[in-house]
């Protein structure tokens, strides 16, 4: 299921407008990204928890020309049930 199907369904569930429901779904992830960026978790009782986990940087290689790369430290988001 993506967004919009997630979007048609809730719309369809709760007799809402789907503009109104596209509005609220988008309300909900940013919500879940603001309070990833400010480095909390967010946990869904129920249902699972979302969180950052950190990778360290790394020299890596280029597989098309075995170029050797520097891969920067970065941080993903987890979903976990």
């Amino acid at each position: 299921m993506n967004k919009s199907e997630l979007i048609e369904e809730l719309a369809a569930k709760t007799g809402y407008n789907p503009k109104l429901t596209d509005k609220m779904v988008r309300i909900f992830f940013d919500r879940i990204k603001a309070a990833l960026s400010a480095g909390d978790k967010v946990e869904i009782r129920g249902f699972g928890s979302f969180t950052l986990k950190k990778y360290k940087g790394y020299i890596g290689r280029n597989p098309k020309t075995g170029e050797t790369v520097e891969v920067k430290p970065k941080q993903l988001p987890v979903f976990r049930t």
